[in-house]
């Protein structure tokens, strides 16, 4: 069974940084897209950054410019480094791995996610 654990989250005040990090452990072939989801108050689960496993990345227009993923592929690792937060990126932030198991199903799994809070 793959795992993911999160780490980083926390409480920073606007304009500040944090860096959220995303090792999957268990048994697996290998590991496809891995992604960075949030969700705010009252609000639906959104896809915030994804990376491919050759490094191709795709954001949220809401934090393009200021947020960046990126990946160790020999260490099953992803990160999210968020520059300039805004109040409006408050919430849990969710890894999200897509991967091969041992038996060549392609499945996904999430991680238990991480509180970011910034204040104003």
């Amino acid at each position: 069974q793959v795992q993911l654990v999160e780490s980083g989250g926390g409480l920073v005040q606007a304009g500040g940084s944090l860096r959220l990090s995303c090792a999957a452990s268990g048994n697996m072939l290998s590991i496809s897209d891995m992604a960075w989801y949030r969700q705010a108050p009252g609000k639906q689960r959104e896809l915030v950054a994804i990376i491919t496993p050759i490094g191709n990345t795709n954001y949220a227009d809401s934090v393009k410019g200021r947020f960046a993923i990126s990946r160790d592929s020999t260490k099953n690792t992803v990160w999210l480094q968020m520059n300039s937060l805004k109040p409006d990126d408050t919430g849990v932030y969710y890894c999200n791995a897509k991967y091969y198991s041992t038996t060549g199903r392609y499945l996904e799994v999430w991680g238990q996610g991480t509180l970011v809070t910034v204040s104003s």
